[in-house]
Formats: C-alpha cells, structure tokens, sequence
C-alpha cells in the first residue's frame, strides 16, 4: 500500500509514552524487526499539535532512531514522518486505520 508524508514543520511534538519495544507477538514476546535494515521496532506516543489542534499518534520508528532516555513531556522533531492506510481480517472480522512511521524522532526540537 501506498504511504504518505506527514509535515510536521509547523508542528509543535512532545512525546506521549515513552519508547517500547513492538513487539509480533504478545505470546511469544517477538520483537518486530525492520525487513530492510533488520533494526528492532519501537513504538513512541506522541503528541503533535499544529493549526490549534492536538492529536496523539503512536508511531514505529527503527530503535536505532530513538535516541536514550526519550520520556513523556519531552520535545522532539520527527525525521521522515509517513502514514499508511490499512486492513486486515481476522476471523470474519475486518479492521482498518491509519499506522504512522518515522526514520527518526530527535529530542530537544
């Protein structure tokens, strides 16, 4: 499916959650792995507000794009923001949204 840039150049961006670990399976405990570089997923909640709006968004970004000690209330720009409609059924049941992906959060925007 195709993906979309998200500017975030007028956005004021806090982090939400601190960074975990996105995991394959809650079972297993599998940690998602990127298929091009082969870097482990994390997950970042965060808080993007632009134009007197605020929205959270959980975002995948490569762990190697996370910097240490990322924690809730700190600011940060997005690298290479991307959104990404889709859909998926599982026993009779579909779902769909929108799933955000970076390059790279970097504190102290």
């Amino acid at each position: 499916m195709p993906s979309f840039k998200v500017d975030t150049s007028t956005a004021v961006v806090f982090v939400a959650t601190a960074p975990v670990p996105k995991l394959v399976s809650k079972q297993t405990g599998e940690i998602a792995v990127d298929r091009e570089t082969g870097a482990q997923l994390a997950t970042v909640g965060l808080l993007i507000s632009d134009e007197g709006e605020g929205n959270l968004y959980q975002v995948t970004v490569p762990s190697t794009g996370v910097p240490e000690g990322l924690a809730p209330g700190t600011p940060v720009s997005v690298v290479g923001l991307k959104a990404r409609d889709w859909e998926n059924t599982f026993n009779g049941q579909t779902r769909h949204g929108i799933s955000f992906r970076a390059v790279a959060i970097l504190a102290g925007a």
